[in-house]
């Protein structure tokens, strides 16, 4: 075998930072248009709206797991989990013709969450880290339990918001609240982090990826 550096085989090619965020808020997409499109008048339209939009966000799941799977050679435990629930409560809501039902699957996800990584810290274990698989480079084991707890209540409070708009919201509004408030505030608390993952030793240059 030649010791020659330059008949090495070269790296792999590293996936674009907004890959993971692309598979993962796809579906979501997905479940938003087909409903915007297929929705029809009064509230039998929009029931009948939701229930294809469902279908169409259990068919971008899926695909979601696959091209992970393909393409980052992973399917992180957040997105199994949310398939998971995808493919449960979409199932309900086709079934029952209940749009409720793929409402309250955000509520369960974020609970979920908030719940594992809470107790985690709570027994000085920082789940985030298996969570996310070490996507931060360089970040402490401190910095990775205070970025734990912190997502932890954040999860806490998606919780809590999506329940109250679920209450008192129409389907329309909730799903557009969802779709670009919810995402909208999540990429805020993202960069709210960074500072405290400078501090704990995040590399300058992973400074600027986002969650997975």
């Amino acid at each position: 075998m030649s010791d020659d550096p330059s008949t090495a085989s070269p790296a792999p090619a590293k996936p674009p930072a907004w890959l993971p965020f692309a598979i993962d808020f796809g579906p979501l997409l997905i479940f938003f248009l087909t409903y915007r499109f297929a929705r029809g008048e009064g509230p039998m339209g929009v029931v009948s709206g939701a229930v294809i939009g469902t279908g169409a966000f259990m068919v971008a799941i899926f695909a979601a797991l696959f091209l992970s799977q393909w393409l980052l050679k992973k399917i992180s435990p957040m997105l199994w989990l949310s398939a998971i629930l995808v493919l449960g409560f979409g199932a309900l809501t086709i079934y029952f013709h209940n749009a409720a039902f793929i409402q309250i699957k955000p509520t369960i996800i974020y609970a979920s969450l908030a719940a594992l990584l809470l107790i985690g810290w709570w027994r000085g274990r920082p789940l985030l880290k298996y969570l996310l698989q070490a996507a931060y480079d360089g970040l402490t084991e401190q910095g990775w339990m205070l970025l734990s707890r912190n997502w932890g209540l954040f999860f806490g409070a998606l919780a809590i918001l999506n329940e109250i708009m679920r209450a008192t919201l129409s389907f329309d509004t909730w799903l557009t609240a969802k779709v670009w408030g919810v995402t909208a505030l999540s990429f805020a608390f993202v960069l709210s982090q960074m500072p405290l993952m400078l501090r704990h030793g995040l590399e300058v240059e992973e400074a600027d990826k986002p969650v997975e």
